[in-house]
Order: C-alpha cells, then structure tokens, then sequence
C-alpha cells in the first residue's frame, strides 16, 4: 500500500511540473505574440489542450459600446460570432465580468443565464461550462472560458489553471492591441506626410510656370524702364518674384529631403568657396536691408569633402534666416575654422534671438517661433529643416546657440576635412 501511494504521488507530481512547464512555455509564446489574431487563436487552443475540453472562447469588453463580445472560440469564425452582442446582465459571462469572480457549471444548460442564443448560432451544445476573469492592472478586459471537460467535470483544479492562462492571455493581448493602435497611428501619419509631400512637389511644379513669365516680364520692364517711378515699380515685381521663387525652391527640397531622392555628389572643395558662393545669393537681401555681411575666415583654402551645391545651399538657408531675423543696419557674420579633423563653420546675427527651450525645436518643419496670426518675420519654417537635412546627409552636425531673446542667434556647422 505504502508503495502504490508512492506511485501515485510521484505521477501526480510529474503531471503538476509537466503543466508547469507548459504554462511557463505559454508565458513565453504569449508575450513573445504581438499579431492579435494569432494570439487569440492560440490562446483558446491552449485552455482547451491544457484543460482537456472541447472548446474555450474569448470574450472581451466593448468599451464604446457596453457589451461583451467573441473576439475567439475553438472551430469557429470570429466574425460570426462577433456579430452576437453578449449582454453583461443576464449571461454567464456577463456574471463573471461583474462579479470578477470564477464561476464553474457542470450541467450549464439549466442555468437560467445560459445565453442560447450563441449555441444555437455556432450548432454547439454546451454542457459543462468554466469560465475566469482576465484581470489587467485594475480593471477586467474579459472572460476566458472552457467548455465540455471531456472526463468528469471541471474542478478547482481546472478554475486554478484557467486563472493562470486568463492573466498572462490579458497582458499578452493588451501588449498586442497597444502595438496594433502604434501601427495604426503610424499609418495615419505616414499616408499624412505622404499628401503633404506630394502637394508640395505638385505645388512647386504648377506654379514655376507662371512664376517664370512673371519674372521673364518684370525683367524687361525694368531693363526699358524711365523714371524713377517705374524702375522702383519694376524692380519690387520682380524682388516679390524672386522671394517666391525661392520659397518654390525650398518647397521642392523638402520634398526630395523626405523621399531621399536628393543626390549627394561629394568632392574636395575648400569650404571659403562654398561660404563666398552662397554669400553671392544672399547679397542682394542683405543690401536692401542695410545688412553687412562680415568674413571671419581665412584666405588660405579649408578643404571639405562635400557636395559644393548642397552644402552651399544649406548655407544660403542659414544667411537667409539670419537676414530675415536681424535688425536693419546691423551685421552678420560668417566664420569658418579647422579644429583638429573638422571645420566649423558660423553664422552669426545680432537679430533677436532664440528662446532656450526652442533651440532644438527651431529646425523641425514648418515650425515657426512666432505665432501664426502675429508674425512678423514671414518665411515657411523649412530653411532651417533644409540646411539640417543637407548638412546631416553629409555625416556633419549643425545646431543654433543663443542667448535668448533680444541676443541674436549663433548657428554653427561641423564637417569632416578632406584627406
């Protein structure tokens, strides 16, 4: 007798650690699960192998609309029994979700909260019935429940394995729709960005045509212009269109930026050429606003490894931002020294600063440190996004120091030297 007892006691322990070991290996397919829908269905076929049954199913709470739900079942279609509103105040698991309690029936069919309606729909006879709360943080996502134990009845042994599989099942799931909403809201601010790119390079296209007649005509009006009067007449039609080719040009590179179809061609290049060649397209700005333009760099060549026109142009954007925002009669000035294997390059204005805590903000897109219906300064807010991009796709860095508002703006660029 004494032996037998033995026997029995060492298989019933070989059964307890066996289903632990596949609760513990659940816990880890679950949480490593982030497709809903594959974990939902391996969910209900693990409960129905770990408690011998004939099926499990998952019910969980519409939050926007009061109810209970088959998100899952063994053998059926989710979208079937979607379709079948589970009501919390007169079903089975209704009384679990209320209760937040387990509930076990071996003979469910008597129980006046048998809901029927999803036998009849699905052609499943359900005898016996076990079912748990799916707990996560302070509140129940659902019901798990088992059906038809195959041998006997369910047991407290059954409610106890259940349980287990019921709150790992809720993290796993939560985890999965938290992903699937991430998913989601990326796709919305992806298909975003996708419109707002394609308007800008429609845009930029559609209007260069007339932009072009615009200055083809104001540029012949101000060659043959006489008298004061319609050479300054002429000559701001053609600053206006001038201003707004620029902006087309900045809309454009944007674009290119953000579908990486901007080419860099990088070659040895002394950076003092790159700085005079962008000064050259800033020059008429900063002369109608009085602005001086100092040089604080050297005559002897500085070499880079850079595209030319890119990296002036990232320049350009820089000075442009520095004309719009300095005071007139005031000046700017443009430096450039090597330091070990780079060459850091400023611009500098006396204008009226940047806020510290808008440093970094300043160079995302279309931000603007004024407010829109107050501004002042004019511009798109993409010049500084621009001259970030072009530098940065050169391995380089750019960032702006201030010393707030009403001390002027400092932004500085690092590039690698040539070798």
């Amino acid at each position: 007798m004494p032996t037998l007892l033995k026997t029995g006691q060492l298989r019933d322990l070989e059964g307890r650690e066996k289903l632990l070991l596949r609760l513990v290996e659940l816990s880890v397919t679950l949480n490593s699960t982030l497709d809903l829908d594959e974990l939902l269905q391996l969910i209900t076929a693990t409960a129905t192998e770990l408690l011998e049954c004939e099926a499990a199913s998952i019910l969980l709470y519409d939050e926007k609309n009061p109810r209970l739900y088959f998100a899952a079942a063994t053998g059926s279609d989710p979208a079937q029994l979607a379709e079948i509103p589970v009501p919390i105040d007169s079903s089975l698991a209704g009384t679990i979700f209320r209760t937040n309690q387990p509930l076990i029936l071996n003979n469910a069919e008597q129980d006046p909260r048998h809901y029927a309606l999803v036998s009849d729909h699905v052609k499943f006879k359900i005898h016996s019935l076990l079912g748990v709360p799916m707990p996560i943080k302070d509140r129940t996502m659902g019901v798990l429940e088992a059906v038809n134990k195959r041998e006997g009845g369910f047991t407290d042994s059954d409610m106890a394995i259940l349980s287990v599989t019921a709150a790992h099942a809720a993290i796993a799931i939560n985890n999965a729709r938290l992903l699937r909403a991430t998913q989601q809201a990326l796709e919305k601010v992806r298909v975003t960005n996708q419109i707002k790119s394609n308007f800008l390079a429609l845009a930029s296209h559609e209007l260069r045509t007339p932009l072009g007649i615009i200055i083809g005509y104001a540029t012949f009006l101000q060659n043959g212009a006489r008298g004061e009067t319609t050479t300054d007449h002429a000559n701001h039609v053609l600053g206006a269109a001038e201003q707004m080719r620029t902006l087309l040009d900045q809309m454009n590179n944007l674009t290119l930026l953000q579908s990486d179809e901007m080419e860099m061609r990088p070659m040895k290049i002394s950076i003092q050429d790159v700085l005079n060649f962008a000064l050259d397209g800033v020059k008429y700005s900063a002369a109608r606003r009085d602005l001086q333009l100092v040089l604080a760099f050297q005559d002897d060549p500085i070499f880079v490894n850079a595209d030319a026109e890119k990296t002036a142009l990232a320049f350009v954007n820089l000075l442009n931002n520095a004309i719009r925002f300095s005071p007139e009669g005031s000046e700017i000035t443009i430096g450039a020294v090597q330091q070990d294997k780079l060459v850091m390059i400023w611009v500098q204005d006396q204008g009226i600063g940047i806020p510290v805590d808008k440093l970094q903000k300043i160079f995302e897109e279309f931000y603007q440190i004024e407010p829109p219906n107050t501004r002042h300064y004019g511009g798109l807010g993409i010049g500084l996004t621009i001259a970030k991009g072009l530098i940065e796709a050169q391995n380089g860095k750019i960032w702006a120091e201030s010393g707030g508002e009403g001390h002027g703006s400092t932004f500085k660029v690092t590039l690698r030297m040539a070798q």
